[in-house]
């Protein structure tokens, strides 16, 4: 039970000399306080098969809800969706509760925010997880080569409900444009502004992009952001974390996208 707040609150209201008004303002505040220590130990205590259910079910429909967003869900959504579910290797009662989730997601009524805050109570002081979960939607969202305005609206959403602020926000969206040549996406000609872009081997621009870097950074700077991306996207990491297994394939293939890109600028700048 949560009442160390009111207590201390009162207790001050009391010393604070101000009556009747000092304690109640002490005890609102104290609630406040109670309230929000309740809500930060529900996620950080969450066992890990709970925090692992509600990551992998909010996974597909947030999916489902993306999809719908454009006003219809396409041939190319639930392709995307079904490949996306062989990349994880779903079978049987796992695809199920997966297509279900999805079509929980396409809901006109589907209550995206209370979702997306349940997700981040029960991944608080993980934000590793927050952002493989941000990545899998942007992935989503690129699926098709043009990312439609309803589809940015939500894609803010979930940002703002997951604690990511608008720069981080865009940055991820650099580096999953970048990420696309190094096989961190799921279509092959890339993503531009104005759509698709004709295949091409990566750059040293998309390599950065990657890296979330500038071309012109020096080598302490490149290697400290490798550094830290490597080890946010540690599968065994993330695992631990609360990161569905399921889900681990995925992270494997975004750690090899990393070290592709940094070996890239390695040898553009001829560095070690």
């Amino acid at each position: 039970m949560q009442y160390w707040g009111k207590l201390l609150g009162v207790v001050l209201g009391l010393m604070s000399g101000a009556g009747f008004w000092g304690v109640v303002l002490g005890l609102l505040i104290g609630h406040m306080v109670d309230r929000a220590r309740a809500t930060r130990s529900r996620g950080y205590f969450a066992d890990q098969q709970t925090r692992q259910t509600v990551f992998f079910r909010t996974t597909f429909q947030v999916m489902g809800h993306l999809s719908k967003s454009k006003g219809r869900v396409t041939e190319t959504d639930i392709q995307t969706a079904n490949l996306f579910m062989q990349r994880l290797n779903l079978h049987g009662e796992q695809r199920t509760m997966a297509q279900q989730a999805f079509r929980e997601g396409k809901e006109s009524n589907f209550p995206l925010r209370e979702r997306l805050r349940e997700l981040r109570s029960v991944c608080f002081g993980r934000f590793d997880l927050i952002r493989m979960f941000l990545e899998i939607q942007l992935q989503v969202a690129f699926s098709d080569g043009v990312l439609h305005p309803n589809e940015r609206q939500v894609l803010y959403v979930i940002a703002e409900e997951l604690g990511i602020s608008r720069v981080q926000f865009d940055q991820f969206l650099r580096m999953m444009e970048g990420g696309q040549q190094f096989g961190g996406g799921q279509q092959q000609g890339g993503y531009s502004h104005g759509g698709f872009r004709q295949p091409q081997g990566p750059t040293l621009a998309d390599a950065c992009k990657v890296l979330g870097v500038k071309e012109e950074d020096d080598a302490t700077t490149i290697k400290r952001a490798y550094r830290k991306l490597m080890s946010e996207h540690h599968p065994d990491k993330l695992v631990a974390k609360g990161l569905p297994p399921e889900m681990m394939e995925m992270a494997k293939q975004k750690a090899q996208s990393i070290q592709a890109a940094y070996d890239l600028i390695k040898r553009e700048k001829g560095f070690r």
